[in-house]
C-alpha cells in the first residue's frame, strides 16, 4: 500500500476441516480489511480482523472456540520505519551491537549481534474472555537488520536425542547463528535442522518462518 508493505506469518489453532475452516475465515478477514476497509495500521487490522471473525463464527451453528495467532508488520523502506502488532506470535530483530531500545527488548547476544524481541499480546484473533486492544508498535530499522516472524511449530516439535521440545531459546540462538547468511540459504539450512531435529518423530504442527532482511 503506497510505500508500505504489509506480511505477516499466521497459524491458526485447530487442526483437521476446523482448523482449515478457520485458516479461510481468517484470511478472508484480513484481505477484507485491508482491501475493502482501506486499513493499514497493523494493531487497527487485527482489532477489525477480529470483530469479523468473530461475527462470522456467531452466525455458525456450533461455537467455534479457534482463533489465530500472528504477527503482522508493515515496513516502509522509504522512512525505514517498521510497524509491528502481535497475537501470541512475537517479532524478532537481529542487529549488530547490543545498544538498549525502549521499543523493544534484548534477549541474546552473539557473535557481536543482538537479538530484540518485541512481544505479542497475549490474545489470539477470535474469542476471547479478556480481549483488549491490540498494541500498536512503530521503530526504526537499520541497513542489515533481519526480521523474523514464525509461527510456533519449529520450536514446540518433539526430536533430538531425548524426545523434548526444541523450545524458543534454542530456536533464537540458532536465528542468529544463521542470519549473516545468504536469506534464501538461510530457509535450506532450517529444513534440513528441522528434519534431522524429528527424527523419527511425528511432526505435530505446521512450521512457518520469515525473515527480512534490510
Amino acid at each position: 500500500i503506497g510505500n508500505e508493505v504489509l506480511f505477516a506469518a499466521a497459524d491458526c489453532t485447530g487442526h483437521g476441516v476446523p482448523g482449515a475452516m478457520v485458516s479461510v475465515v481468517c484470511h478472508n478477514a484480513l484481505k477484507r480489511v485491508v482491501r475493502e476497509f482501506g486499513m493499514h495500521q497493523p494493531a487497527e487490522i487485527l482489532d477489525k480482523v477480529t470483530d469479523l471473525v468473530i461475527e462470522t463464527f456467531e452466525r455458525s451453528a456450533h461455537e467455534v472456540k479457534d482463533g489465530m495467532d500472528i504477527s503482522l508488520c508493515g515496513l516502509d523502506m522509504s522512512l525505514m520505519e517498521l510497524e509491528y502488532a502481535g497475537a501470541n506470535n512475537p517479532l524478532w530483530l537481529i542487529r549488530k551491537g547490543n545498544q538498549q531500545y525502549s521499543e523493544m527488548e534484548l534477549v541474546m547476544e552473539l557473535d557481536g549481534k543482538s537479538l530484540y524481541e518485541i512481544k505479542a499480546d497475549k490474545q489470539p484473533v477470535g474469542k476471547f474472555a479478556y480481549r483488549e486492544k491490540f498494541t500498536y508498535h512503530k521503530l526504526k530499522v537499520e541497513k542489515g537488520d533481519v526480521i523474523y516472524l514464525s509461527s510456533d511449530g519449529f520450536p514446540d516439535q518433539f526430536g533430538g536425542d531425548r524426545g523434548k521440545k526444541l523450545k524458543s531459546k534454542a530456536f533464537k540462538k540458532l536465528l542468529m547463528e544463521l542470519c549473516g547468511n545468504d536469506i534464501h540459504s538461510q530457509k535450506d539450512t532450517l529444513d534440513e535442522i528441522f528434519t534431522k531435529w524429528k527424527g523419527d518423530f511425528e511432526q505435530l504442527d505446521d512450521v512457518c518462518i520469515i525473515g527480512v532482511r534490510i
